[in-house]
């Protein structure tokens, strides 16, 4: 982008009211310009390749296609996009979010000004993130969970010991494939695939399997 030009901004919102009121405080500032509005995941991956916007502004929870799945595809195909999830989840959907490739996370209710500098932030190739969400990174960092060390489960893949520490840690398959950004199905094969290998009956024996590794504590 060259930066005499205008931001060029595509709106992904299934919410007419949120998307009216976030088109009117973009289009107050000289700096930027909204190219179009996507209403379901699946039309903000087509109108993203199609318009080649700098920023798009991604919900999470859309129709046809959720919001981690559009940003996945979307960076896959122009990874020169940046997108800026703008969502209500103030919860660990911000991982799965910077796995699939988004450059920030505000949470809707910000004020505009927050909001403006985030567009800006990401379209120069920054990563920002709302306070509240920044201090959730910070404290996953600091209290990451141990992973299975290198010799331990030698019949596990480097994934298997992955699915397995979460695990370990009490999460569901709905979680850990969250966390991973994998299908539940995947998640599902992965650990049939560990109850095998560890010849356990169920998760309550994996789970203490693993911690007796020193997982999940």
């Amino acid at each position: 982008m060259n930066t005499s030009d205008p931001i060029r901004i595509l709106i992904a919102d299934d919410h007419p009211v949120f998307r009216f009121g976030l088109r009117v405080l973009l289009q107050g500032e000289p700096d930027m310009e909204v190219v179009g509005e996507a209403t379901t995941g699946r039309e903000a991956v087509d109108m993203a390749l199609d318009l080649q916007p700098d920023v798009v502004l991604m919900d999470l929870n859309m129709p046809e296609l959720n919001g981690i799945d559009a940003t996945r595809r979307i960076r896959a195909e122009r990874a020169e996009i940046s997108v800026l999830v703008i969502t209500m989840f103030d919860d660990d959907t911000v991982f799965a979010a910077m796995r699939a490739g988004a450059r920030g996370y505000l949470l809707k209710g910000a004020e505009g000004e927050e909001t403006l500098r985030a567009v800006r932030a990401v379209a120069s190739g920054e990563a920002i993130f709302s306070p509240t969400i920044a201090d959730r990174i910070m404290y996953y960092f600091a209290h990451t969970p141990a992973q299975a060390p290198a010799g331990a489960f030698p019949k596990l893949t480097a994934r298997e010991r992955e699915v397995l520490a979460l695990i370990a840690k009490g999460l569901t398959n709905q979680a850990i494939a969250a966390r991973l950004v994998l299908s539940e199905k995947t998640v599902r094969n992965h650990v049939s695939n560990i109850f095998s290998k560890l010849q356990v009956a169920d998760r309550a024996e994996a789970i203490v399997r693993a911690r007796e590794a020193g997982l999940g504590e």
